[in-house]
């Protein structure tokens, strides 16, 4: 008997794809009840193994009630869960490997296949990947603009209410109060402190009508749509400028004491600062040597101007809808006055409703034009304001261009001097040591000015692909909004009209209705001649004029 088992183990063994000694060792703890029905599973699937199945074949069935082949039943177990002990999620046991050994010999591939399956869907289901769902946002609201100071002080305060779930901030929801030159020092301070970044611009100054009620309410809506946009920059959402101003309750106090010790603050301005590139006035004439931006300049140049053509012409068709209004509001004043004086209540009731129909029209055009300005209007002043950021980050990447070229001429002159002061010898080794320490700081800094401006190039163009993926966005969104509104003003224009005709028509019918009332008999054949010895004939039907004429009489 110990001769068979040792012959069925070697016989299963290369069936498993190899030796197992450990797992051989773990097969009496297995189940036993169940060993019978699993051998002839067993031989089953081992028939077509080769020349190695002839010798335990005519075993298995001569004793199908002995202990001994519980080795090749453990070997072919092992060989067959792999699959499913890998998608059973780490789990490990006897018993799961039983159950596990049960299901995967009769059907091994078609438990794998769709667990494979919902495991690929699973990956597919993330709308947004983990940088995103990572990424705090932001929701800043600005809101309730109201007048303060006196005469020669007076301006306009907004909150600026925030919620956040970034940790960067001490509470999750938060209010303050600015004023438009905050944002102005937003704007500049991140510019400063991110150069090549394309920063969302504040509404342009206005000296006259920055009181009106209308010229508020777009700036308000400018200012946050500005904020918002900053916020959900990938890179502006982090710098502690944005912080101050959303934040700080001593906003005044903070500012003035970063301007203090501005100098010390940022590794980023005060490398710009070294090299130069915060100067007021370049050091030359800058020809750009890359294509690519070279053909975005003259894009944007072509995109603004179209941008204010189009801008004037939708300035033309606001003033225009303004002036249909007033037309219209006099027209209304016009016919109200005239049903005023008319003695007819049969003309002077349709006079007052079609002055009511024009005063209705008066108030639609001034929507409209309202509603195109705050629609289609601020969205190309905005692009046309973003055109002139992304001028600006050009123009801070020609000063990096500037800075680096003035760094490796200074770069020159120094290892000029240095190869002179090696031709003279050894006798100035002093001046030599310091000149020496000077060409390798030049070389320091010409290097992180090739640096600055090659990652300021990379910068900038994910940030014009930026820009013109949400320029795309929000112009489709736009003009929808335009289209949607002339459509829904169309409509409330003809169902005015239609409610009008319909009044009329029901008063031109309620004469006729009450006709059969009047002093007219109804039967004509009946009707005595001698009954109106004032007519000869007698009269036909009265029409609804002749009986409005004898209510006036």
């Amino acid at each position: 008997m110990l001769t068979s088992d040792q012959d069925s183990s070697t016989s299963a063994t290369p069936s498993s794809g190899g030796p197992r000694p450990s797992s051989s060792r773990k097969i009496p703890a297995r189940k036993i009840e169940v060993q019978p029905t699993k051998l002839e599973a067993v031989d089953d699937s081992l028939d077509p193994l080769g020349p190695l199945g002839g010798d335990p074949a005519p075993a298995t069935p001569s004793t199908p009630a002995d202990q001994a082949p519980t080795p090749p039943r453990k070997e072919i177990s092992g060989g067959v869960s792999r699959q499913p002990s890998a998608t059973s999620g780490g789990l490990a046991g006897s018993e799961y490997e039983d159950t596990a050994l049960s299901v995967g010999r009769a059907k091994g591939p078609p438990p794998v296949q769709p667990q494979t399956a919902t495991g690929a869907a699973r990956q597919t289901q993330p709308s947004i990947s983990i940088e995103q769902a990572a990424k705090p946002t932001f929701d800043i609201t600005v809101g309730d603009p109201h007048k303060v100071g006196d005469l020669t002080s007076s301006h306009i305060v907004y909150q600026v209410r925030t919620k956040t779930t970034s940790k960067a901030y001490k509470q999750p929801e938060f209010a303050v109060t600015r004023r438009y030159r905050d944002f102005l020092w937003l704007y500049n301070s991140l510019h400063n402190n991110n150069p090549g970044v394309v920063v969302p611009p504040p509404p342009e100054k206005q000296a006259v009508g920055r009181f009106d009620s209308e010229f508020v309410e777009s700036r308000r809506q400018a200012l946050e749509r500005m904020l918002n946009r900053i916020a959900s920059h990938p890179i502006l959402h982090h710098d502690p400028d944005l912080k101050i101003f959303l934040e700080s309750e001593s906003f005044n106090i903070d500012v003035k004491n970063k301007e203090n010790r501005e100098p010390d603050l940022g590794q980023n301005k005060g490398m710009l600062s070294s090299l130069g590139i915060n100067v007021g006035g370049s050091s030359g004439k800058f020809v750009e040597h890359d294509d690519w931006f070279h053909d975005r300049k003259i894009y944007l140049d072509a995109l603004e101007n179209q941008l204010k053509s189009l801008l004037k012409a939708l300035d033309a068709v606001v003033v225009q809808r303004r002036g249909l209004a007033e037309a219209a509001g006099e027209f209304a004043a016009s016919l109200s006055n005239l049903g005023q004086v008319e003695l007819s209540p049969v003309f002077s009731g349709p006079l007052q409703g079609l002055s009511e129909v024009q005063l209705r029209i008066r108030e639609l055009y001034d929507r409209q034009a309202q509603q195109d300005v705050l629609t289609l209007g601020i969205t190309i002043d905005e692009y046309i304001r973003l055109i002139g950021s992304v001028k600006q980050a050009f123009s801070q990447r020609q000063k990096a261009f500037h800075a680096w070229h003035a760094a490796e001429s200074e770069l020159a002159k120094r290892r000029t001097a240095h190869e002179k002061l090696l031709r003279q010898g050894k006798t100035q080794q002093d001046k030599l040591n310091e000149v020496s320490a000077g060409v390798s700081d030049a070389e320091k800094r010409a290097h992180q000015a090739r640096l600055l401006f090659e990652d300021m190039g990379r910068l900038m163009r994910g940030e014009l692909e930026r820009f013109e993926r949400e320029k795309v966005e929000d112009f489709k969104s736009g003009v929808e909004t335009f289209l949607e509104g002339a459509v829904e003003a169309q409509k409330e224009l003809i169902e005015l009209w239609e409610t009008f005709l319909l009044q009329m028509d029901a008063e031109d019918e309620m004469p006729i209705k009450a006709q059969p009332v009047s002093k007219e008999p109804a039967p004509t054949e009946n009707t005595p001649t001698t009954s109106q010895p004032g007519q000869g004939i007698e009269a036909p039907p009265a029409t609804a004029t002749d009986v409005a004429l004898e209510q006036d009489a």
